[in-house]
């Protein structure tokens, strides 16, 4: 059955090869699943799923004084709302399989559409179907590649996905309700990997589906290119975007294109399910360079290779940069309080008593207190006591998903408005990074929990008051 009309269309199912050792699709929830006996597996990189929030947890007391503080969030900053749980997580490391899986193009025929799902009934086969009328379908047979290992990403939970992503609603709130229509395909794309060195990963539109098929229906944007063969796009789209200079202390946003259902290179579309394919852009490629994002239309993704997560500050190093914060004994300049904090291995079900709390116009660092509160500007302004500015007044939370950050350096930046705080350097590029959402619009966001930024410059230098003595 050709699907059109719905994200699905031309997003593919997928199902993996079936080879001696390789029952059905390889789950890397964790990269030793691959490893030979006593033998470290290859990494080829991770992906990281960039953030969103949920609303959680219980209100201080002093948050139920005369004005509310926001409730505590559960989030991506590190771990999924309801926890890293086998292909449902927040990151996923990629590492060569016991035996390839890959599959690349081999033979194309034309064949009469209503003959199609007869000519696909091998589901050892694995294919593309191209309908280009009613009458009229090109179906292209892809054959075993022993050179590659194929991963396969969506909304399905099916076993022939590797990695199980759910749309995370901008602005802070989950996607995953029973109402709301999820805009991922249920087989969004796949990666190949070379087994080899230099172990370059290249990504795809679309995957195919539990019968090994992906079916590009009438509806579908496809076309022929200049050498006679096949290619389409899927209706919501798989967009790349390659950051310049590398993911760096020196990293630059690139620009936002689209991956065919081949591979090539494209132009962003009018919108994204637009019918007219943007323009081919014959100097750019789909492999996958350290911090490539790629959007599914209700999901981003962040790619890092092991050379770069090398480049990036370990959990170790940010719960050094949390103590040496605590230890330098920041106080609330009202209050006089000493600020802190808390270790993340106690959760984040809601601020503590020494959590440090930010006045997001200005930066200044204060302990939480209930005065200053401007209702005619908003439930959530709030007067700066030092300088008088108005604007949202929250907590400060470390970002803890290491592979976010582009360097190691000291948290001195917070994000406005959600208070995550990182480096200066992560801070200033996240903010300058367009996240794409809805059709054709896009938004800079927090990649600790995906809320847009708001502001002259999406983030803040914190400025703490040290002790008195």
């Amino acid at each position: 059955m050709v699907l059109e009309g719905n994200p699905e269309v031309g997003s593919p199912q997928t199902s993996g090869l079936r080879h001696p050792g390789n029952k059905g699709s390889c789950v890397l929830s964790s990269p030793r699943e691959d490893a030979q006996p006593g033998e470290e597996p290859i990494k080829y990189g991770e992906l990281i799923v960039l953030g969103c929030c949920e609303e959680g947890g219980e209100e201080t007391e002093a948050q139920r004084g005369e004005v509310t503080g926001p409730r505590a969030h559960s989030c991506y900053n590190g771990c999924l709302a309801s926890g890293d749980k086998g292909r449902r997580r927040s990151r996923l490391a990629l590492s060569r399989r016991p035996h390839a899986n890959g599959v690349k193009p081999d033979v194309m025929h034309h064949i009469s559409t209503p003959l199609v799902s007869k000519a696909l009934s091998n589901r050892g086969q694995h294919s593309i179907s191209y309908t280009l009328s009613r009458s009229h379908s090109v179906i292209v047979e892809y054959t075993h590649d022993s050179d590659t290992d194929m991963f396969q990403i969506g909304r399905s939970t099916e076993n022939m996905i590797d990695f199980v992503v759910t749309d995370t609603s901008p602005g802070g709130g989950a996607g995953e309700g029973p109402s709301t229509q999820s805009t991922i395909s249920r087989y969004a794309c796949r990666i190949l990997c070379d087994r080899r060195p230099p172990y370059t990963a290249r990504i795809y539109a679309a995957g195919f589906d539990a019968s090994s098929n992906i079916f590009l229906g009438e509806r579908a944007a496809k076309w022929r290119t200049p050498d006679g063969l096949m290619d389409g796009l899927t209706t919501n789209g798989v967009l790349v975007m390659h950051p310049a200079g590398g993911f760096s202390e020196d990293s630059a946003p690139g620009v936002w294109r689209e991956i065919s259902v081949c591979g090539n290179v494209y132009t962003l579309r009018d919108s994204r399910s637009a019918q007219q394919r943007g323009k081919l852009v014959e100097n750019e490629s789909n492999v996958l360079q350290d911090g490539s994002l790629i959007d599914l239309c209700g999901a981003t993704l962040l790619w890092r290779t092991p050379a770069g997560l090398l480049r990036a500050p370990t959990l170790k190093q940010l719960e050094a940069q949390r103590q040496e914060a605590n230890a330098a004994r920041p106080q609330c300049p009202v209050g006089l309080s000493t600020l802190a904090f808390p270790s993340p291995a106690r959760g984040r079900t809601a601020p503590d008593k020494q959590q440090p709390w930010v006045y997001v116009r200005c930066g200044h660092v204060h302990g939480y207190h209930g005065w200053g509160c401007r209702r005619e500007r908003g439930p959530q302004e709030r007067e700066c006591p030092l300088c008088r500015l108005v604007g949202p007044y929250v907590p400060l939370w470390l970002g803890q998903e290491a592979g976010l950050c582009l360097d190691p350096g000291p948290p001195s930046h917070a994000f406005a408005p959600c208070g995550h705080v990182c480096s200066e350097k992560t801070a200033r590029y996240w903010a300058q990074t367009p996240l794409p959402h809805g059709t054709h619009a896009f938004h800079a966001a927090c990649p600790f929990c995906g809320a847009w930024l708001t502001g002259e410059h999406g983030c803040i230098r914190l400025i703490f008051q040290g002790p008195l003595d």
